[in-house]
């Protein structure tokens, strides 16, 4: 019996590049989905339609996946026709898994010369807030991205227990200064760690005095200022 066509999905597909594309860009895919027509350049454009295949080719895999799990669970007899299925099933997801790939390196052609203009364009030595600093001294713990299975909602959490909101993790991603091991699913938890970069402003600022403006230096030549007398 041949497998059964992939119903239509009632989401997109969620691929191993949505992150980079959503941190180079500032929204999410549903957003830039929607931006597609008529609002977005021609590099960005190009990136929305080359990951709209990617998703498609995603979809394929997690289909085949699923039905392959199906087929090995124990539901069907265990005879000849079932070992064929099983067969069938495999080269089919060997095919869409390689579809997939092939498409996760036409995005990449179109992404990685964004995210170079990004990085070329963020001004350096800018002073880290007190809640970006915050932020990156609880990743430097340890930290993990996760996405809820039912919600699609992300949050991340440090060892700590402290909870970064995910526009801020998304802002510190943009900049450098953190990165996430995408080799983990984003389900299970993606660990988010300092970049070289991230480390080296965490330094910085922790070699920078906090100054409060009652405190301002005087001006050069000027005498230290005396206390008034009292009458």
């Amino acid at each position: 019996m041949p497998p059964q066509p992939a119903p239509t999905p009632t989401r997109r597909a969620v691929t191993q590049l949505d992150h980079r594309i959503e941190a180079v860009t500032g929204h999410d895919i549903d957003t830039l989905w929607a931006y597609r027509r008529g609002a977005l350049d021609e590099p960005h454009a190009q990136l929305v339609d080359r990951h709209r295949t990617l998703a498609n080719a995603q979809i394929g895999v997690t289909f085949y996946l699923k039905l392959l799990n199906r087929l090995t669970s124990g539901e069907f007899p265990v005879d000849g026709a079932l070992f064929v299925r099983i067969e069938r099933t495999v080269d089919h997801l060997e095919e869409a898994t390689d579809a997939r790939d092939a498409a996760a390196q036409k995005v990449l052609a179109v992404l990685e010369p964004i995210e170079a203009a990004a990085a070329a364009s963020t001004p350096d030595g800018r002073p880290l807030s007190t809640d970006d600093r915050a932020a990156l001294l609880a990743i430097a713990g340890g930290a993990k991205l996760h996405e809820h299975l039912l919600t699609g909602r992300a949050s991340v959490t440090a060892s700590s227990g402290t909870r970064i909101p995910y526009p801020q993790m998304q802002k510190l991603e943009r900049a450098s200064l953190i990165v996430r091991d995408t080799s983990h699913p984003v389900h299970a938890g993606q660990p988010v760690s300092l970049t070289e970069a991230g480390r080296a402003a965490l330094l910085d600022a922790r070699r920078t005095p906090t100054t409060h403006a009652s405190n301002s230096p005087a001006r050069p030549g000027a005498s230290p200022s005396t206390p008034a007398k009292r009458r």
